[in-house]
């Protein structure tokens, strides 16, 4: 597939139908755990769930003859659409207990799922709710970190928390496309350091002049088609020191 979802036919993010959208449509879960009385910084939530993206996408269990292989091909083949739900106390102890990875940050915990058919959620995930998912910084990030991949925002749109994540969840998948198979160890083994900011408006017209990897959303939720996420910086990734990723199976 190609990392150009602003120019390639056979874009995940294209707008227009296709003849792979009459086949059976998958769908890649994520969970933010959403507690009133401490929900997490919405930074380090949305750059937790890009985190968990690529850690699902680097699993062994999604690779080769794995057991969530074949889902993830099939997910992989047609749109790369992703749902963001919330979920507290009890029902983010029953989502803990199905299959996926839980992805922590220092505030936020996402639990990766991997993919399911568009009309067949699993009940203890098709119950939780995809509003709610507004969250707020408590104070201004910081500046992106420059020896790690960025994953910039489009500074004209308004986006739930939970679309958003979504939509940091496909520039890292993006990313990921262009890596070789050594560039994503080194990521891996980095923790897929990664940082998410909201990009000034002279900024985003030159990061979408550019040749780097940019999600364009099909429209089907919140937002009309159009840009939402420019990726910069993912060819450093081989330079990262090695650390250990924040997740549990």
């Amino acid at each position: 597939m190609s990392s150009d979802p602003t120019t390639a036919d056979d874009s995940p993010f294209r707008a227009e139908s296709s003849v792979r959208d009459q086949e059976r449509q998958f769908v890649l879960p994520l969970v933010v755990h959403i507690e009133k009385a401490a929900p997490p910084a919405r930074t380090d939530a949305l750059e937790t769930a890009a985190r968990a993206v690529l850690t699902i996408l680097s699993d062994e269990r999604s690779l080769g003859e794995g057991e969530w292989a074949q889902a993830m091909r099939d997910w992989q083949d047609a749109r790369i659409r992703k749902v963001v739900r919330r979920a507290r106390g009890a029902e983010w102890r029953r989502a803990e207990a199905l299959p996926g990875i839980t992805v922590t940050g220092r505030s936020a915990e996402v639990r990766v799922f991997p993919p399911v058919p568009l009309d067949g959620w699993p009940k203890d995930l098709a119950r939780l709710q995809v509003s709610g998912t507004d969250l707020d910084d408590p104070a201004p990030p910081a500046p992106a970190d420059p020896a790690v991949p960025v994953l910039w925002l489009n500074p004209e749109l308004d986006m739930s928390a939970g679309k958003t994540m979504a939509q940091t969840g496909h520039g890292a998948q993006l990313a990921w496309w262009e890596l070789s198979e050594k560039e994503r160890g080194a990521w891996r083994d980095a923790g897929f350091a990664l940082s998410v900011r909201t990009a000034d408006p002279a900024h985003w017209r030159e990061l979408t002049a550019s040749e780097r990897p940019l999600v364009r959303d099909a429209g089907f939720t919140e937002i009309a088609p159009g840009l939402t996420v420019a990726v910069e910086g993912h060819d450093r990734v081989g330079a990262l020191p090695e650390r250990a990723p924040d997740s549990a199976g």
